[in-house]
């Protein structure tokens, strides 16, 4: 049979996981010549053999890649044998950033866990113990090509028992480059709040913290966790009390999913969604007595974000609490310690990175910390995400999924996206791939607003992306806007701005490859308008780069403006005042304090802005109720209002739509005014709103004859709202579309504005 020669390029997820070993141990057994290499395409791969060895090859890179491996693309090219061609090898890395891809961070496999439990073995309690199977690998990346010059692993040289296991392509070790040992890696440290260390085995000393009711700063993947005990309600007090976090959800984590089961509702695909090896924060029904056993951790909320260990050192704290059980059979078994797992910063800024930032911005929050001498290379917090009829639904998309790129349907111009004010992100299109950046933060403080500048530039940089125009929001005084205004100027590329719920919409549309004719209804908060009004409940028609508003829900006064978005009760009387102000006013707005001064400005209309805001809309109605009068967090009125409300037939006549599309809820606030009880009200208001929204698409569609629609905007991110009203769209025809693979709020408006971005300059 004739020899032949193949150049097989691969690009995807190929390096650092792994890949390069199983091509040389696939390529031995097949008992086929050449050499295997990382590049900056990929991973280039040259065989010669016979055609049936060959074939055998390509059959299992195909069909039995390592587990966090994945190609995007295969390309193959024929070449002349070689006459004299040596055993198949693994050659050393070569430079380029075109096309390779960076792995995101994973969970710790079973086989690290049970070296890590294992007493005796080298690696027993060692706090950074992986493979390349699992660990870090964004968060420590400073460029590719991945190798370990390129990590913060570079200032730990291996021991030789390291060094062997990283040369052995048997090894699963095998430039596993955060490979380390007790020998050669990181080491842990626990310090006081003034940075003198403390005696005695870190570990152990974090949990004798920990059962003092006290709190801990511990150093994770991709920043710093605030840890207490969950089930301890001081210890949760004090903790709220000293990161001014009064009301807004801590996430927990548990050991395993026996342990989530005694206060969360855990369905199997929930469960596959916590062991997967990204880790996400899941949230999950509470149980009855959930917040006996969890107090104040998710106060009014019906969920709790749950996750479960991912990194060795969170391991290691639960088997401490255990006393260090013989065995492995602990880690499956239910446990009753449950922690406060929550990103380590101050109110408004940024996840905490290095040990020195937290010693200088957590002295006053934690106890002690629980730090490690590896550098965090890349901010990342922990993601979040739910199930919406058994698919995924992001509140925020980070660790474990970042840098992995959406695939986009068509090739076009490199651009950049700075995102919004809110949930801020940063998109990258290169070719036919979209990189959405981690969660970087609400942009109103000057250190999120540098982290924003730090992760646009890194992304770039990962990427090898020389940007042919700069996308931003329509809002001229948003940092991102700014700052896309300045990287315009300074790179001599196009600014192009994008109107706030286009991109929300585009978001969608890129994900599902889609290009149009399309309808789109875009609930939200706030997004400026084209007219310049607060836009937020829109109903839209796109296709390619344009986008007509076709109609808006019918409008609310804004008094006080940003003010009135903050106290959900300014927003009641507003509601009362515009549409049913023969009504009586609730007792509880009436006694408020505000109520003259505010009856005042709503007459004469100073500082009062009318807003189309599907988002201020829920304010309004929790506002009737007295759920939350003030909101110490974004959406927590709507948050509390989901919570409440439970299956009930809508109110019929609840709504009108006009010719000219205005959706009108002024029917189904004055029933609304009229009830009292708070349950009764989140009910009504849930099940109305959805078939409001259902009619009003459905007559749109009959209009234009256009029965594809896209839902998108944070009021989609209400799984109540979502559960009602997609299957009235879909018996009424229309094919709907939502945010699957990204947050249906902020956090994936930069795709959006990138997308709309490259199709106006396809447009030119």
């Amino acid at each position: 049979m004739p020899t032949q020669r193949l150049r097989l390029t691969v690009r995807g997820r190929v390096q650092g996981v792994g890949f390069r070993p199983f091509v040389w141990r696939t390529a031995q057994a097949q008992g086929l010549s050449g050499f295997v290499h990382n590049t900056g395409e990929g991973v280039t791969i040259e065989l010669q053999g016979s055609s049936s060895q060959l074939a055998a090859f390509r059959h299992q890179l195909q069909h039995d890649l390592p587990p966090l491996a994945q190609i995007d693309s295969l390309q193959q090219s024929l070449l002349d044998p070689l006459p004299e061609a040596g055993p198949f090898e693994i050659r050393d890395s070569s430079g380029g950033i075109t096309h390779a891809r960076l792995p995101a961070d994973s969970a710790t496999c079973p086989a690290c866990l049970n070296e890590l439990f294992t007493r005796g073995d080298r690696r027993y309690r060692y706090p950074f113990i992986n493979c390349t199977d699992c660990g870090p690998r964004y968060t420590v990346t400073h460029r590719l090509p991945y190798d370990r010059a390129n990590t913060s692993m570079l200032p730990f040289l291996l021991c030789p028992e390291c060094r062997s296991e990283y040369q052995s392509p048997h090894s699963r070790r095998f430039h596993a480059e955060p490979t380390a040992c007790p020998n050669c890696g990181p080491q842990l440290q626990l310090t006081d709040r003034f940075g003198e260390p403390l005696k005695g085995d870190p570990v152990h000393g974090a949990w004798q913290i920990l059962q003092m009711g006290r709190s801990i700063a511990m150093k994770g993947l991709g920043g710093f966790h605030l840890v207490c005990d969950a089930t301890s309600a001081e210890a949760v007090a004090r903790l709220r009390q000293l990161k001014h976090r009064p009301g807004k959800p801590l996430a927990v984590m548990a050991l395993n999913i026996d342990s989530v089961r005694a206060f969360c509702e855990v369905s199997p695909a929930e469960a596959a969604w916590l062991l997967r090896p990204e880790r996400p924060i899941v949230l999950l029904q509470k149980k009855a007595g959930a917040d006996q056993l969890l107090p104040d951790i998710a106060p009014g909320i019906g969920c709790i974000g749950v996750m479960l260990p991912y990194t060795p050192l969170q391991w290691l704290l639960f088997y401490q609490a255990l006393g260090r059980p013989e065995g492995h059979d602990w880690r499956r078994q239910p446990c009753e310690r449950i922690w406060v797992m929550t990103s380590a910063n101050l109110s408004g800024e940024p996840i905490v990175t290095s040990n020195q930032e937290a010693r200088e911005r957590l002295n006053q929050v934690a106890d002690v910390f629980l730090l490690h001498n590896r550098s965090i290379v890349t901010r990342c917090d922990d993601s979040v995400l739910a199930l919406q009829a058994g698919q995924p639904l992001f509140y925020r998309r980070a660790r474990g999924f970042v840098p992995d790129p959406l695939p986009l349907a068509a090739d076009g111009p490199d651009v950049l996206a700075l995102g919004a004010y809110l949930k801020n992100t940063v998109s990258v299109l290169r070719g036919t791939q979209a990189f959405v950046s981690q969660h970087v933060g609400d942009l109103d403080h000057p250190l999120s607003c540098e982290a924003l500048e730090q992760t646009a530039q890194h992304l770039l940089d990962l990427t090898g992306v020389v940007p042919q125009a700069i996308a931003c929001d329509l809002q001229p005084d948003s940092f991102s806007s700014q700052l896309a205004q300045q990287w315009s100027q300074r790179l001599g590329i196009p600014l192009l701005p994008v109107q706030h719920h286009h991109a929300h919409l585009a978001a969608v549309m890129a994900e599902h490859g889609l290009c149009g004719p399309l309808l789109g209804l875009a609930l939200d908060g706030y997004g400026l308008g084209k007219n310049g009004g607060a836009w937020g409940g829109e109903l839209m028609m796109l296709e390619g780069a344009s986008c007509e508003r076709m109609g808006h829900v019918s409008p609310l006064p804004l008094p006080g403006g940003d003010k009135a978005a903050r106290e959900p009760w300014r927003m009641a009387v507003g509601l009362w005042q515009r549409y049913c102000p023969d009504l009586p006013l609730p007792p509880h707005l009436a006694a408020q304090p505000g109520l003259p001064l505010l009856l005042r400005q709503l007459e004469t209309g100073l500082n009062c802005p009318d807003t189309t805001s599907m988002g201020r809309w829920f304010d309004a109605i929790a506002g009737l109720t007295a759920l939350c009068p003030r909101q110490s967090f974004e959406s927590e009125a709507a948050q509390k209002l989901e919570a409440l409300a439970a299956p009930c037939a809508p109110l019929a006549g609840g709504w009108q739509v006009s010719p000219a599309n205005l959706l009108d809820l002024a029917p189904l606030a004055r029933q609304l005014l009229q009830l009292s009880d708070p349950q009764a009200i989140a009910s009504l208001w849930h099940a109305t709103l959805a078939a409001a929204l259902a009619d009003w698409a459905g007559r749109a569609a009959s209009t234009t004859g256009i029965r594809q629609l896209v839902l998108a905007g944070g009021c989609f991110a209400n799984r109540r709202l979502l559960d009602s009203l997609l299957p009235l769209l879909r018996d009424a025809g229309l094919q709907v579309h939502t945010a699957r693979q990204l947050p249906p709020n902020d956090g994936g408006l930069s795709l959006g504005q990138a997308w709309v971005a490259r199709q106006r300059l396809l447009q030119q």
